[in-house]
Formats: C-alpha cells, sequence, structure tokens
C-alpha cells in the first residue's frame, strides 16, 4: 500500500471510528509516546509499591520476607488471569473501534465485565478455603506458613480491585486514553505507599496488624484504583459505553477477548508456576535462598513494569493500525517500542549491577541473605535487555493476530527455559552460586525464540521478508 492510500484509509478510518482517529493519523512515534509514557509511569509506580510492601514486611523478620516472597506465585496466578482478560479487550476493542464497530466494542467490555465477577467468585473461595494449604505443601516452618496464609488469603478474598481495576484501566487505554488510567493506578500505588507503614507497625490510630496489615494496604490500593478507573470511564470514554444489554457472555465476545488474552495469562501463570517450582529447588539449600530469589523477583517486577506499561500503549496501536491496513505504521510502532526498551533494560541493568548490596540493605538483609544475594543480584540482573526485548515481541504477536506464537514463546521463556536451566545447573553442579545463571540463560535463549517466531509472523502478514524494517521512512 503506498504512502497516499494509507492516507486515505486513514481518513476514512477517522470518519468511522470515533475516538480513535488520532491512532491513525499522529505521527508514530508521538502517538508511541502519548499512549505509552503514562501508562509507563503509572506501571512503575505500582512497581514501586510492590517493592516498598516487600521492604516493610523484611522489617518484621526474615520469615515474615520469605512468607510474602512465597506468596508472590500464588498471587501472581490471579494477577496473570485478571491482566490476560484486560489485554483481551485492550486488542479487540481497538479492532472493533477501527473497523467502525463500535457497538461491538461495547459488546466485548460488558463480556469482560461478566468473566471477572465470574473470576473474582471463584478467588475468594479459593482464599477461603486453600491458602494454608497452598503454603503447608511449600514448607513446614510454622511461622513462615502462619505470616503467609494470612496474607495470600487477604490478596484473593478481596480481589476485585485487581480484576476491574485491570479491566477499566485497558478500556481507558484501548479508546486512547492512557493519562486518564495513569491517574487511577497512581492513586491506588499511593493509597498503598502511605497505608503499608501505618498498617504493618501500627503508626499513630492504627493498630498493628503485621503481615496482615501489607496485604490489607494491598487490596485497598487496588479498590480505589478500580474505582478510580470506573469513574473515568463513565465520564470521559464516549467511544465504549456500557449497556446493561451488553452485560451478558456472549460467546464471539468472550473469543475475541481471550484469543488475545490468553497468551499474557500463560505468560504470567507459568511464571507463577516456575517460580513456585524453583522455589522448591532452593528451599533444599535454605530458606534464606527462597527469601533471595523473592526479592530478585520484586525487582524483575519492578524493571519490567515499564515494559508493561509501554505494552498497554502499543497494543490499541498495533491493533488499531494493523485493522486499518496501515502496515507501515505498526512496523514503525514495534521498531520504537523494541529500541526504547533495550536502551531502559540495558541502562537498568549498568545501574544496578554496582549496587546489590544497597538494594538488600532495604529489604534488612540478614548477613547470610547478605551474602547468598549479592551474587544472585549480579548475574540475574544480566537478563534484563534479553527479557525487556522478548517480552514486547511476544506483545506484538498478540497485537498482530498471532497469539499461537505468543504462547509458544511465553511458555518457553516463563517454565520450559528457566525451571530446566535451574533444575539442570543445580543438579549438575549442587552450587547455590551457580544455580543463579539459569535467569539470564533463559531469558538470552527465550530473546532469540521470540524473535525467529516474529521474523515468522512478520511473513505471514506480508508485511516484509521477514523483519520490520528499521530504515523505514517515517508516514
Amino acid at each position: 500500500m503506498s504512502f497516499t492510500e494509507e492516507k486515505e484509509l486513514a481518513q476514512k478510518n477517522r470518519k468511522n471510528a470515533a475516538g480513535g482517529d488520532r491512532m491513525a493519523v499522529m505521527p508514530v512515534g508521538r502517538l508511541v509516546v502519548s499512549m505509552s509514557l503514562p501508562m509507563m509511569v503509572s506501571f512503575f509506580i505500582q512497581a514501586l509499591y510492590n517493592v516498598v510492601d516487600s521492604i516493610f514486611v523484611a522489617q518484621i523478620s526474615e520469615n515474615a520476607l520469605t512468607a510474602v516472597s512465597l506468596a508472590f506465585p500464588m498471587q501472581m496466578v490471579m494477577h496473570a488471569i485478571a491482566v490476560g482478560v484486560g489485554v483481551g479487550v485492550s486488542a479487540a476493542v481497538p479492532r472493533a473501534l477501527g473497523s467502525g464497530d463500535r457497538r461491538r466494542a461495547s459488546r466485548i467490555a460488558g463480556t469482560a465485565v461478566i468473566i471477572n465477577l465470574a473470576l473474582t467468585a471463584f478467588f475468594m473461595i479459593l482464599g477461603f478455603t486453600s491458602a494454608r494449604k497452598l503454603y503447608s505443601s511449600q514448607t513446614d516452618v510454622e511461622e513462615i506458613v502462619t505470616y503467609g496464609a494470612q496474607y495470600i488469603s487477604i490478596i484473593w478474598v478481596v480481589c476485585c480491585g485487581e480484576f476491574f481495576g485491570q479491566l477499566y484501566e485497558k478500556m481507558l487505554v484501548s479508546s486512547g486514553r492512557p493519562f486518564p488510567a495513569m491517574i487511577s493506578q497512581a492513586c491506588g500505588a499511593v493509597f498503598n505507599i502511605i497505608f503499608d507503614p501505618l498498617l504493618i507497625f501500627g503508626i499513630g490510630i492504627f493498630p498493628r496488624m503485621g503481615v496482615t496489615g501489607a496485604a490489607l494496604a494491598t487490596v485497598l490500593g487496588q479498590v480505589l484504583a478500580a474505582a478510580a478507573a470506573l469513574v473515568f470511564n463513565l465520564r470521559l470514554n464516549k467511544a465504549v459505553q456500557i449497556h446493561w444489554a451488553d452485560l451478558k457472555p456472549r460467546a464471539a465476545a468472550a473469543k475475541d477477548i481471550l484469543s488475545t488474552g490468553f497468551p499474557s495469562m500463560v505468560t504470567i501463570g507459568l511464571s507463577s508456576l516456575s517460580a513456585y517450582l524453583i522455589n522448591q529447588i532452593l528451599l533444599t539449600y535454605s530458606t534464606t535462598a527462597a527469601a533471595a530469589y523473592g526479592i530478585w523477583a520484586k525487582l524483575q517486577n519492578f524493571c519490567f513494569m515499564p515494559i508493561f506499561g509501554m505494552n498497554n500503549g502499543i497494543v490499541p496501536v498495533l491493533s488499531y493500525n494493523y485493522a486499518g491496513g496501515l502496515k507501515k505504521r505498526v512496523s514503525r510502532c514495534l521498531i520504537i517500542a523494541l529500541t526504547s526498551i533495550l536502551l531502559l533494560e540495558t541502562g537498568l541493568f549498568l545501574v544496578l549491577e554496582l549496587m546489590p548490596r544497597q538494594i538488600l540493605t532495604l529489604f534488612a538483609a540478614s548477613d547470610n541473605l547478605m551474602r547468598i544475594g549479592t551474587g544472585a543480584l549480579r548475574l540475574c540482573l544480566v537478563s534484563l535487555p534479553f527479557g525487556g526485548a522478548a517480552i514486547v515481541m511476544s506483545t506484538s504477536m498478540q497485537a498482530l493476530l498471532h497469539a499461537r506464537f505468543a504462547l509458544i514463546g511465553n511458555c518457553l521463556r516463563q517454565f520450559v527455559y528457566l525451571y530446566a536451566f535451574f533444575a539442570l545447573i543445580s543438579a549438575a553442579m549442587h552450587s547455590l552460586s551457580a544455580v543463579w545463571a539459569a535467569v539470564p540463560a533463559a531469558e538470552a535463549l527465550s530473546c532469540l525464540t521470540m524473535y525467529f517466531l516474529m521474523r515468522r509472523m512478520w511473513r505471514d502478514l506480508g508485511m516484509s521478508d521477514g523483519a520490520p524494517d528499521v530504515l523505514e521512512k517515517r508516514d
């Protein structure tokens, strides 16, 4: 398609898709920044309060930190499903808007509400019935089991904020309004950061609640963020308006959501499963090793949150422009995203590699945790640029109707490669200091795998001979 034809098609889309015209006509670089930067900021704030949560819990005891670290995989199972539904909406809704079908966009959003109600009920039941059993399967240290069961049961029982926060924020982004989504997430994050120490340590009028207080601060922050995002949708989102008639499950809408969102569920869900199994390997060395891996998981999450923010911004851009036939804009969007994330993650690696002891000090590390954690972080940090590139490539596959490729790549990255390297290195060397090399080895192999899958996708789409053209002219 020629430059002139693309512009003509953009004009047509501008007439047919209310609220989506800038997706087709704004310069791609500016569009990616305007869509992604607010979400990167909000995800950065969200990651900050996840880290702060563990920092405060570490002041209670190392067992409390270990309990929260072991809770992380279980907590992320719920997060995986919530993100998957949200990502599905953020891709399916722009596709509907890009083709001029606003009614279909509203039905997709309404179906997502019903899906989230069902998921909320499921995790509430799980929180009431299974928290302690799941902890007891990991360790027989009674204090860790007690702390952990208290924490994860609250996270699961009051899960409505997680599910509906993800949904309403993605609805804002998918309609071209990332700034209100940023504000809603920031509200929840700031609430959590403020109330964490108040509820954990019993400052002022608040009772001392320990690990329970950390969980309460988290879920109440999520509820606040969801409420703020709902208000923004009701007042600002004219492109996607949910009516009572839309609030019923529709098979076609559910398929649109889950076909795109399922790889995201698998990505985070398999990460939770692999973390659970990796913890079983590390616990054969010591509970301190599991605590060190928990710190790395939080730090990695912190470093990757800007990527997830970028992904939230580029998914609607990729989906909308692909649906409109604007292939050059799709290619340029992906090149900008990959270049930005590689620069960001390389910079984080270089900076954080110089300060592992300072990071561990924030978590009140004992001498043993400091000894184990310093070497662990230095090896694990090498993985950041590889992991960042792999995540962006996987997201592009989801947005561009190649979710099966993303699913394959994510299964390999989050489970097969990572767990296999941990198990093989541990079995071969029986050395805790060596086993951490599994993280960069798995991410490097994953990045290479995603690259070849993306080249295949590019050929399938007829967009080039196998990869985005870095030298492509601006549209």
